[in-house]
Order: C-alpha cells, then structure tokens, then sequence
C-alpha cells in the first residue's frame, strides 16, 4: 500500500500490525516487488541480516531546528495508538519507523521518516515478516518471495556538483589557514557529483549491490536516500547505547602486504589520530548526560573496508534515562566526524566554503521500534535520487580537515570515499 506523505506532523494514523516468524527467506536484498516505487523501498542490511521493506502504510516530514523532535513526538503517538499482534521478540520485529535527516535544519531537504507496509527481517537465525496496514484500508497478506534482479542503470555520465576538483581543493586549501590561525580546531568538508544514467536508476540495483560489494557496512535506503554507511552513530538496545566513531582515512592498494603497512601508519599518524580524537570526544561528551557509565577506550582500531580503511573507535554505555534512539542520535548530531570543532565555528566554515545544501548526507539514517531502540548510522558514502528525474542521483563523500592536512591528499580520499558509490552504478 502507498499513501501520500503526511505533511501534518500532528496528523496521527490508526495501524494494525501483524508480526510472524517465517522460514528463512534468503538474500533480503531480492525480496523487493519489482513494482515498488523508488522512494517506498527501506533497508538497513549488514552482513546478510537486517530489515528490508516496501511500501508506505504512513510517513511524515519535518524539518528546521524541530526535525528531530517533531518526527519522534509523532512517531510515539502513531506507536501508542498502533494495534500490534507479533510471536517474534527480536529487535526490530513489529512496526519500525525508517528514517533519514537533513544534516543542516536550514536545507530544503527536511527530514522524512516512513512506516512500510512491509517488512523482512532476520537476525541470529531468526527471520520474520510485518505487515502494517491503516486501520481503515487493511490490505492482504504479503507474499514473501525473490525477485528478478533489477536493470542496470546504463552509460554513467559524471559531472562535478558545486565545485570542481580544483575548486574543492582550493577551498580545502582555505579551511587549513583558518586552522593553523586558531579559529577552529577541525572541519568536515564534503563534496558532491552529479550523475546521469541512460535509463532509470533503481533503489533495489543499488541497495543489492552495496550489500553485496560492502556487506561489513550498512547499507540502507530511505525515501530515494540510498547508501552503505560504515559509522554507526548509536545503536539503543535493551538499556545498552552503542556507538561507531569513525575519523581517519587512508585508501586501500589492493596489495594485503602493503595494506597491512599502510594500516600501521594510519595507526601512528598524529595527523589522522588528533581528527579522531576529536570526534571520540564530541560523542563521548553528547551520550555521558544519558548514561551512567560509559567506556570509552584510549585508542583506536583500524577498521578494513573493501576501498579504504579507518580508525575506528567503539563507545559504549549503559543508559541512564528514557532517552529513544532516535533522541540520542539527534543529540549525537552533528559530531566531529562529520561537522567539526567546535561544533559552530565548523559549521559557519562548512555554510561559507562548500557552495552546496548537504540535503540528508552526513545527517542520521535508520530506523526504530516502538520500544525506543534502533539503529541510526551517518549518511555516508550515499546518494540521493533526483525526486523528478529517475536517471538522475547526487552522490557525495567529504573528509575531515585538521592543521596538517593537504589538499591534494583530501581530494584522493575524496575520491576513494564517492567509488562505493561510482561502482555500485555501475553495471560491471
């Protein structure tokens, strides 16, 4: 079932869920009817488990200062009035709501957060289907079964977003000065690129292939945002807050001897390791207030993804208050990792310096249940489909700039961040 989406806020559907555990279905990633519009199809996929949905039984937008809020005050009341009947006691069985975020409260992106009629899950071995309806239009029961794989997209045409490559590192270049003159300590500065197939660019061709080229992400699609993430910005479960902090790139040679040396100077770089401290410390510093104890550790781990690898943090804590998922990620944004430090001068740097509206890139994406927990990661290594021409999808990558950063080098990282995407288009 599609329904329109809500621009009412206040407006509050009636939902009847129906939650049952099901045989093993497969590769959830071809579980999506062919018929689907584009933005009605949501994931969160890693490693073969996860939620993939279909369909809209209600949604709603916001945006501004308020996005956050306002999509979890209606999301509790649409929770609270829901009828729901399930024999799964998982995470993320029963109802969810999948969102995505605009980074800046003043992008014409807003935020939107959508209920599927659908939804597939499976986690330790579990699987299970929901089905959610509106009270007054309850629809038949799915039929769960894969489908043919999608088509590709065709000739690829790239083109450069708001800046060229030139252009980006110049403004790189800038943010360096006002660093090394002490008017802010770190900043994110992202990118993007324009590109134009020669036939539609379907969801479900891109939410496939990430899961199947970036399993170790996750990879999620919400309304026409799609992407494979490797930062998990928090993860509420049971009473637990989990998070991913990520900051600090090098790109991988294809050579494991050479990897493997490269991971060790990726490890010593002060470089590297003080644009990391400054993110651990910016998501330590959002969650203590929720939590009462946390761990924190004192260094690093490199994390190996298929193109690049990072330095890597896990944050964990033990929460202290009623805090939902979807608030604690709202208090988490915008971090280090994808903002800077501090928070205003970063931004005020990023608004004057990168010529573009980030839309929902580097905001929060993921989903949540009615209990409160979820997963949000960051939009990262992502694109956003063009709501008026289906050929049409912006991807974007950004690096994080410190006192010793040099263009040239943030552009190649830039590079190697936008290639999940590049190749994800791609038909080869």
């Amino acid at each position: 079932m599609t329904l329109p989406l809500v621009d009412d806020a206040t407006a509050t559907p009636s939902l009847v869920a129906r939650t049952t555990a099901i045989p093993d279905p497969g590769d959830l990633a071809r579980l999506v009817p062919s018929d689907v519009p584009a933005r009605d199809v949501v994931s969160w996929l890693r490693d073969g488990d996860g939620l993939i949905g279909w369909g809209r039984a209600a949604s709603v937008r916001t945006e501004g200062e308020s996005r956050f809020e306002d999509a979890e005050a209606w999301w509790q009341r649409v929770s609270a009035q829901a009828v729901c009947r399930t024999d799964v006691d998982v995470p993320g069985s029963g109802p969810v709501a999948f969102g995505s975020f605009a980074f800046s409260p003043r992008s014409a992106a807003g935020a939107a957060l959508v209920i599927p009629s659908v939804v597939v899950g499976r986690r330790g071995g579990v699987s299970w289907v929901t089905h959610v309806s509106t009270a007054d239009r309850l629809s038949p029961t799915p039929r769960i079964a894969s489908t043919h794989a999608p088509d590709a997209p065709g000739v690829l045409a790239f083109s450069d977003g708001a800046l060229t490559g030139p252009e980006w590192s110049t403004a790189v270049a800038r943010t360096v000065d006002l660093i090394q003159s002490g008017e802010v300590d770190k900043v994110v500065m992202a990118r993007d690129v324009e590109v134009e197939a020669a036939a539609e660019i379907s969801p479900r061709w891109l939410v496939q292939r990430l899961s199947q080229q970036y399993a170790n992400t996750w990879t999620f699609s919400v309304d026409g945002l799609v992407g494979a993430t490797p930062e998990m910005l928090v993860r509420r479960e049971k009473g637990l807050v989990t998070s991913r902090i990520l900051a600090g790139t090098i790109r991988r040679t294809g050579n494991d001897e050479h990897d493997l040396a490269l991971a060790g100077s990726l490890a010593r770089s002060s470089k590297d390791l003080e644009e990391h401290e400054y993110a651990v410390r910016s998501v330590a510093d959002a969650l203590r207030p929720h939590c009462t104890s946390m761990n924190v550790p004192e260094s690093p781990f490199v994390l190996h993804l298929p193109n690049v690898m990072h330095l890597a943090t896990d944050v964990a804590g033990v929460l202290d208050d009623e805090a939902g998922s979807l608030r604690l990620a709202a208090a988490l944004h915008p971090s280090a990792a994808v903002c800077g430090t501090p928070t205003a001068a970063a931004a005020a740097i990023i608004d004057e310096l990168e010529r573009m509206d980030r839309g929902r890139y580097a905001g929060p994406v993921g989903w949540m249940d009615t209990a409160g927990d979820g997963e949000w990661g960051i939009a990262l290594r992502c694109g956003a489909l063009d709501r008026t021409d289906a050929r049409r999808i912006t991807i974007y990558a950004g690096c994080g700039i410190v006192a010793g950063s040099q263009p040239e080098s943030e552009l190649a990282e830039s590079e190697a961040k936008l290639l999940p995407m590049r190749d994800a288009l791609t038909g080869d």
